[in-house]
């Protein structure tokens, strides 16, 4: 399956009640396959008339306790930013997929990572968070699914995942299987009918004295217990290495292809790849930069991403960034020729 329709069917095994969305490319498949398998599972698909109307239907699902998700590209997903932040400050679960495209403006539909900030800063407005995952498979895709719809039910709060134009369209071999959900807390505060019990009022506006301080704080104590407990990354050949290449998404798999590649010609050359973009592997990267000499960032952008980079390194060693960027995908080779660049010269004594 292509990983637009694969996501689409793991987020149906995962327990997705509603899906609302939009066609744009490189997506379409994903709304195209819900139309189909959504009705078939007695479930809600709706194609709404705007990516700003899709992530309000999201809010009202969302509110009555069901499991909604919405996917767009990224214009689109810029278009949801009030809705993400309603949804924030409401404290309701979500899942938003972003395959990112180039940009910015319309830009054009080639695959990019440049909507990493805006996944992992929060987008709109207000002081709040979104889960990010940047998955770098279709089956990692699928797999992000049912976590994902975990993540955002357990910790009240919208999740993100951003894939891109090739992971998308890449067609691969998969296995979607039904997995345990998490331990999850029960959704008390949902819309339920106010039958023998006080009603239930979901709301973002908070107008009294002091309240929207109080939740703010709420929200940040969540997202400290967040950057504690669901960190993802994954590492290959970091003990021994004198550089480390950090990427997250498709842009990992090109690196670690370097990267064994420089192991073959001699170069202690290691990779992390970042599987969480919000919460940040800080921890991870902090001892990395321990041990060696030089990190090198490649992102499908200008730049993002590295900046995480340098704040977990503090200093400690030379943060160098490659990027490509506008639908730009940077080549094993190119890497390859980077990864040189920097080991001839760096070497600690």
């Amino acid at each position: 399956m292509c990983g637009n329709e694969a996501l689409a069917e793991a987020a149906i095994i995962a327990g997705c009640d509603a899906y609302f969305g939009y066609p744009i490319t490189p997506q379409n498949e994903i709304t195209a396959y819900m139309s189909k398998r959504m009705p078939e599972e007695g479930r809600i698909f709706v194609q709404s008339e705007s990516e700003l109307a899709a992530i309000n239907m999201v809010f009202g699902a969302s509110a009555t306790g069901k499991r909604a998700m919405t996917s767009s590209s990224s214009p689109g997903i810029s278009l949801m930013q009030e809705g993400i932040s309603y949804l924030a400050g409401a404290e309701l679960p979500s899942v938003i997929v972003n395959v990112m495209r180039g940009g910015p403006g319309l830009g054009n539909i080639a695959p990019s990572q440049g909507d990493y900030f805006q996944a992992t800063r929060g987008g709109g407005h207000g002081d709040y968070r979104t889960i990010a995952l940047g998955p770098s498979t279709v089956q990692e895709l699928v797999d992000c699914m049912p976590l994902a719809f975990d993540l955002a039910d357990q910790y009240r709060m919208p999740v993100t995942i951003l894939a891109d134009g090739i992971l998308g369209q890449m067609m691969e071999p998969i296995v979607i299987e039904k997995k345990p959900r998490r331990k999850l807390p029960p959704k008390d505060w949902a819309l339920t009918g106010a039958q023998d019990r006080e009603q239930n009022i979901v709301r973002s506006l908070w107008l009294g004295e002091g309240v929207l301080e109080e939740l703010n704080c709420k929200l940040h104590a969540r997202y400290k217990k967040i950057e504690a407990n669901e960190v993802l990354c994954e590492q290959y050949e970091v003990d021994d290495a004198d550089i480390v290449v950090i990427a997250y998404g498709v842009a990992a798999r090109i690196v670690r292809s370097a990267v064994k590649k420089a192991r073959e010609e001699g170069i202690k050359a290691g990779w992390i790849r970042p599987i969480t973009l919000w919460p940040f592997p800080t921890e991870q990267i902090a001892k990395a930069a321990n041990e060696l000499s030089i990190f090198l960032v490649v992102e499908m952008s200008m730049g993002q991403m590295v900046e995480d980079v340098k704040l977990a390194v503090a200093g400690k060693v030379p943060v160098v960034f490659y990027g490509r960027a506008g639908g730009g995908v940077p080549t094993v080779e190119q890497i390859l020729e980077k990864i040189k660049q920097l080991t001839i010269p760096v070497k600690k004594q």
